[in-house]
């Protein structure tokens, strides 16, 4: 229970420290989330919990997967508020497209034999 507690303490110290940077420096907050922390966090703690090569090999191609359809959420959303759009209907629009994307990757990977 006590390394659930460290990992989480650990996960949420860096989200926190992103969201500060963030307020001073939007690009650099930018820079900091664009880095892959998450995953390279996820992938250390699956090493240390299994040991498992192909777990970790099969985890990092899922990720990638997974990534591609995030992207647009990313063009989406700035458009959306610089056209005036409030910033609620502007995530949420976001994330529905980004929903989308992923259903629409997951049936198109599977498609072509790849399962996620």
């Amino acid at each position: 229970m006590s390394y659930l507690v460290i990992k989480a303490v650990v996960s949420g110290i860096i989200i926190a420290l992103v969201s500060e940077v963030a307020k001073r420096s939007p690009s650099l907050g930018a820079l900091i989330v664009s880095l892959p922390l998450v995953s390279i966090l996820a992938v250390i703690w699956l090493w240390k919990e299994t040991g498992d090569p192909e777990r970790i090999a099969s985890h990092m191609l899922a990720t990638l997967w997974y990534v591609l359809p995030t992207l647009p959420m990313f063009v989406l959303m700035p458009v959306m508020l610089r056209g005036g759009a409030g910033f609620w209907t502007s995530l949420a629009l976001a994330c529905a497209l980004t929903t989308v994307l992923y259903l629409l990757t997951v049936w198109v990977l599977g498609r072509f034999g790849v399962t996620l």
